[in-house]
């Protein structure tokens, strides 16, 4: 049962993640008035897709889950820090859907890391053996 959730929470996040990518890459009108808003236009706006697509990959590989799940919080914890600061809630008309978008990326990457704790903590582990070597 857990692993059937850890799962639909991986696609759920990374099929959300992957949606936005057109709109980032694309230059799409809202996707470049929020970057400029948030004074990250265009920059912030290609390094925000790069990372969105690195989480969505390691999300969607087994033995990599943990650490797209830890990236993808993160990078939903700056989406989420900038509709709290800067864009508000309702951006452009949406009715919220954006930041509720990233609210549940957010919740699923969280779930996923902390379910899948014991495969980051092995992550941890050989990271520290990498540095002891070199």
């Amino acid at each position: 049962m857990k692993c059937k959730i850890i799962f639909l929470l991986r696609l759920i996040a990374a099929g959300i993640l992957i949606q936005t990518l057109y709109f980032k890459f694309t230059g799409a009108p809202e996707s470049i008035y929020i970057f400029t808003q948030v004074g990250m236009e265009p920059w912030g706006r290609w390094f925000s897709g790069v990372s969105e697509l690195a989480a969505s990959i390691l999300l969607l590989v087994p033995s990599t889950q943990s650490l797209g799940a830890l990236m993808g919080a993160g990078v939903m914890m700056g989406a989420l820090a900038s509709h709290a600061l800067i864009l508000g809630i309702v951006v452009q008309n949406d009715g919220g859907l954006l930041f509720s978008l990233a609210c549940v990326v957010f919740v699923a990457c969280t779930v996923v890391a902390v379910l899948r704790r014991d495969q980051l903590h092995n992550w941890i582990h050989f990271a520290k053996n990498l540095v002891r070597q070199n």
